[in-house]
């Protein structure tokens, strides 16, 4: 389709793409754009639903040991050898 017929026509257009349609617009019979539809947008997650196949210990949050947090630091003398 050229160009001054989609413009004629792009109300029609739009309605064709919106029931799927895939449309390609041409400038001088060299396509230039595609008319295609908008994918649909993902359904909301819902939080959770792991409840009773994961767990985490009571002390999780707790501060790592010395030895093992300089290594996380960058500290290269705490390496063990």
């Amino acid at each position: 389709m050229n160009i001054h017929e989609a413009k004629t026509h792009l109300s029609r257009l739009l309605k064709r793409v919106g029931r799927g349609e895939e449309i390609v617009i041409a400038h001088a019979g060299t396509p230039v754009a595609r008319l295609v539809p908008l994918a649909a947008p993902p359904a909301p997650r819902t939080l959770g639903g792991f409840e009773r196949e994961v767990a985490a210990r009571a002390d999780f949050d707790a501060p790592l040991p010395r030895k093992l947090q300089s290594l996380f630091d960058g500290d290269d003398d705490a390496a063990p050898a």
